[in-house]
C-alpha cells in the first residue's frame, strides 16, 4: 500500500547554513585550516613565516608573515566566498601558478571560528585589525601598530560544529599533524624561514632558516641520519613538459615508516600511483618492512594539471600520468642501481685477536693452514674477551652514569627472603615461559653497536641481529621485579614530589576542566596513598603522610629511569594496577615498574637526535653498551613473548652472504 504521509518541503537552505557546510568541506581539522594559510602566505612573496598554535590549533591558530599584506581597501570584503586576487575568469586555472584561487579559505574558516586579521602594505603608514564573523566584518578596520605583511588569527576552531570539534582526537596529535604540515612546506620552500612552537613556550617544535637548502631543512626536520642517506634525483622530459627534482634515501638507509613528500607545482598534494609505484621500486632494495624518504617535485605544463578536483586542493589530476610516472620510476631505479653496488653498515670496530706467528717447530704450510682454520664463511672477526678502554671511563664519572639528577640519591638495604606463594608462581611463570633459541643468543651475543636509541645490533656467531631495546629492557626490568621482590635497593628524592600534582602533569593532554582534572588526580593519588605500607615494604616505593613520593625502587646500578615518566607512572598505578587480589596485584605492579624503567627508549619518547648534545649521545650509547646490555646476558630470561613480537630479528648471516656472492 503506498505511503499517505505528506513529502517533506524543500527549502531553500540560509546561506550561513551554506556556508558552514562548504566550511566543512575545506577546514576538516586545524591542519587543513593552517595549509590554507601558509599556502596564502607563500602566495604573497613572504621570506619569513611564524605559526603559534594553543591546544593543537583548536584554542589558537595564529599565521604571522613579512609578504605583501592586503590593502586596506579589500579588507571588508577579503573573508567572503569567492573573493580572490589570483583567478578572474575560469579560463585562467589553465595557467594558475598561485595556491588559491577559489578565494574559499578565509570565508570558510571565518564560518568555525573566531578570525581577525592583522596587515599592513609596504604603501601604508600603519597596519590595519579587522575581525570577522560568518564572512562579516565585525566593524570596521581599526589603525593599529604593525610590520609589514600579515597576521591571521584564528581562535575557537570549530565553537559551533560541536560534532566536528568531538571528532577531532587529542590536542597533541592535531599540533603532530600541524607540525608535518610545516616541515613538508619547509622542505620544499628552503628560502623561506618557518617557525612552529606552542604558545606560551620559548622553545620551537619546526625552526628553518631563510635562505638555507632542501638538505639543510631535511636534516632540521627528520635528523641527521636521513639527511645523510639521502640523494638527489633528476629527470626531464621536454616533449612531456615534465621537470622532476628532488631527494631520496638509497638502499643503505632504509626506514621503518614511510616518509613520502610529493609537491606538483609547488602544491603539496598526495599521489595513490606514484606512491604504491616508487613503494614496489624499492620493495626490491630494502629489507621486508622498511620503507624509503622521498621528496619529489615535479613541474608540469599548468594547461596540464587539474587542481580543482577537491574542494581541500589535496589532489590534482594531470595528463600523460602513467608514462611521467614511468620516467620517475626510471630515475629513481638508476639511482638505486648505482648504489646497490656498494652497501653501508655502521658498526663499532672490533679487533681481532692477535695472530700469533709460526714457530720452527710448527711451520706454517698449506697443508696445517687447511687443517687448522676454518672456512673463510665460518670466519668472523670478533673477539667477545676483548675489552675496550672507554667501559672503564664512563661520561658521568664521578658519579656514576644512572646518577645525574641532583635531586636523586641511591641507598641499599639488608637482603631477605621471600616466600610468598604468589610471588613462588610469578617466578615459575618466567622459568616456564622461556624461549631457549633466544635464551641461546642473548646470552652469548657480542654487542656491535647502536642504530639508534629504539634499536642495537649484537652478533651471535656467524649471525647479526637487530634489537627492539624497549621490549627486551621491560621484559628483563620486569623479571628484575619479581626477582628481586622485597629486596630492591632504593632512589630517593632529596625533593619530595607532591603525588596529585605528579598526578596531573600526565592529565594535561585528557580532555575536561582544571577542577575535574585536579579532582581526579588527587583521587588517584588516594588510591597510591591507601596501599603505601605495602608499597614501601616490597617495592622501596615510600610515600609520607601527605602524600608526597620519597623514593622508588632501584633496579640496575649505574642506570636511573627517565625522569620524565615519572607522572605517566604514577598515574598508572592507581588505574592499572590490580589492588584486589595479590597475585594480579604484584603482577601489574611489576610490570607498570618495568614500563617505567623502559619509558626513555620507547620509540615515541625518544628525542631527534639532533636536539640532543654531544654529551647526552655518549651517555646513552655508553650506558647501553656497559650497563643495558650485559645485564640482559646476565638477567633475562628472554620469554616465547618477546620472540613473537619479534624483538630480536635476524639481519645477516655470514654463511647465507657467501652463497649470495658465490651466485654473483
Amino acid at each position: 500500500m503506498a505511503s499517505s504521509a505528506a513529502p517533506a518541503v524543500v527549502k531553500k537552505l540560509d546561506e550561513t547554513v551554506v556556508n558552514r557546510i562548504a566550511a566543512g568541506e575545506v577546514i576538516q581539522r586545524p591542519a587543513n585550516a593552517l595549509k590554507e594559510l601558509l599556502e596564502n602566505s607563500l602566495d604573497a612573496k613572504s621570506t619569513n613565516i611564524q605559526i603559534t598554535v594553543k591546544n593543537g590549533g583548536l584554542k589558537l591558530l595564529q599565521i604571522q608573515d613579512n609578504g605583501t599584506g592586503i590593502r586596506k581597501d579589500d579588507l571588508g570584503i577579503v573573508c567572503e566566498r569567492f573573493t580572490t586576487s589570483k583567478l578572474t575568469q575560469f579560463e585562467d586555472l589553465n595557467t594558475i601558478t598561485t595556491f588559491g584561487f577559489r578565494g574559499e579559505a578565509l570565508a570558510s574558516i571565518s564560518h568555525v571560528a573566531h578570525l581577525t586579521i592583522i596587515t599592513k602594505t609596504a604603501s601604508d603608514p600603519c597596519a590595519y585589525k579587522a575581525s570577522y564573523e560568518d564572512s562579516k566584518l565585525k566593524g570596521p578596520p581599526k589603525a593599529c601598530a604593525g610590520n609589514q605583511g600579515t597576521q591571521i588569527i584564528v581562535e575557537d576552531l570549530f565553537y559551533n560544529v560541536a560534532t566536528r570539534r568531538k571528532s577531532l582526537r587529542s590536542s597533541s596529535e592535531e599540533h603532530m599533524k600541524i607540525a608535518d604540515v610545516v616541515s613538508k612546506y619547509s622542505i620544499h620552500n628552503p628560502t623561506v624561514g618557518f617557525t612552529l612552537r606552542k604558545q606560551g613556550e620559548s622553545s620551537t617544535d619546526v625552526r628553518t632558516n631563510p635562505n638555507s637548502t632542501h638538505v639543510d631543512n631535511i636534516r632540521c626536520i627528520y635528523g641527521l641520519n636521513v639527511a645523510k642517506g639521502v640523494e638527489l634525483v633528476e629527470a626531464q622530459d621536454d616533449c612531456l613538459k615534465f621537470t622532476l627534482k628532488g631527494y631520496m634515501s638509497n638502499a643503505n638507509f632504509p626506514m621503518k615508516k614511510q616518509i613520502f613528500l610529493l609537491f606538483i607545482n609547488n602544491r603539496l598534494v598526495d599521489s595513490q600511483n606514484i606512491r604504491k609505484t616508487l613503494e614496489q621500486v624499492y620493495s626490491l632494495y630494502l629489507p621486508k618492512g622498511m620503507h624509503p624518504f622521498l621528496y619529489l617535485s615535479l613541474s608540469l605544463d599548468p594547461r596540464n594539471v587539474d587542481v580543482n578536483v577537491h574542494p581541500t586542493k589535496h589532489e590534482v589530476h594531470f595528463l600523460h600520468e602513467d608514462v611521467i610516472i614511468d620516467k620517475i620510476k626510471i630515475a629513481i631505479e638508476a639511482k638505486l642501481t648505482g648504489c646497490n653496488t656498494s652497501r653501508i653498515f655502521y658498526t663499532q670496530t672490533k679487533l681481532p685477536g692477535e695472530v700469533k706467528p709460526a714457530t720452527e717447530s710448527a711451520p706454517k704450510t698449506e697443508k696445517t693452514a687447511s687443517e687448522t682454520a676454518p672456512a673463510p664463511n665460518y670466519t668472523v672477526r670478533n673477539d667477545p674477551g676483548t675489552q675496550k678502554i672507554d667501559k672503564f671511563f664512563s661520561p658521568n664519572a664521578p658519579p656514576p652514569p644512572a646518577i645525574t639528577n641532583p635531586n636523586i640519591s641511591i641507598s641499599i638495604e639488608t637482603k631477605r627472603d621471600i616466600k610468598l606463594t604468589s610471588v613462588v608462581n610469578l617466578k615459575k611463570e618466567i622459568e616456564s615461559n622461556v624461549d631457549e633459541k633466544l635464551k641461546d643468543i642473548l646470552r652469548n651475543f657480542s654487542y656491535v653497536g647502536a642504530v639508534n636509541k629504539i634499536w642495537c645490533v649484537i652478533q651471535h656467531q656467524t649471525e647479526l641481529y637487530i634489537c627492539n631495546n624497549a621490549l627486551i629492557f621491560e621484559e628483563m626490568f620486569y623479571q628484575m621485579m619479581i626477582s628481586n621482590f622485597g629486596n630492591f635497593h632504593v632512589i630517593k628524592f632529596s625533593t619530595p614530589l607532591y603525588l596529585p600534582e605528579l598526578i596531573s602533569i600526565a592529565m594535561e593532554e585528557v580532555e575536561g576542566s582544571d577542577e575535574e582534572k585536579a579532582q581526579i588526580a588527587k583521587a588517584a593519588a588516594d588510591v597510591i596513598d591507601s596501599k603505601k605500607l605495602m608499597l614501601n615494604d616490597y617495592f622501596a616505593t615510600e610515600i609520607d603522610e601527605n602524600e608526597n613520593l620519597l623514593s622508588i625502587p632501584l633496579l640496575l646500578d649505574n642506570y636511573t629511569p627517565s625522569v620524565a615518566g615519572l607522572p605517566s607512572y604514577a598515574l598508572t598505578l592507581a588505574t592499572e594496577v590490580n589492588w584486589e587480589e595479590e597475585l594480579p596485584c604484584f603482577k601489574t605492579f611489576c610490570e607498570q615498574t618495568a614500563s617505567f624503567y623502559a619509558y626513555g627508549w620507547k620509540k615515541e619518547n625518544v628525542p631527534d637526535d639532533e636536539d640532543l648534545t654531544d654529551g647526552e649521545c655518549l651517555k646513552w650509547t655508553w650506558t647501553l653498551e656497559h650497563v643495558l646490555y650485559p645485564a640482559i646476558k646476565k638477567h633475562l630470561l628472554p620469554s616465547k613473548k618477546l620472540f613473537n613480537d619479534r624483538a630480536v630479528l635476524q639481519i645477516a648471516s655470514l654463511p647465507q652472504l657467501y652463497k649470495v656472492f658465490e651466485r654473483c
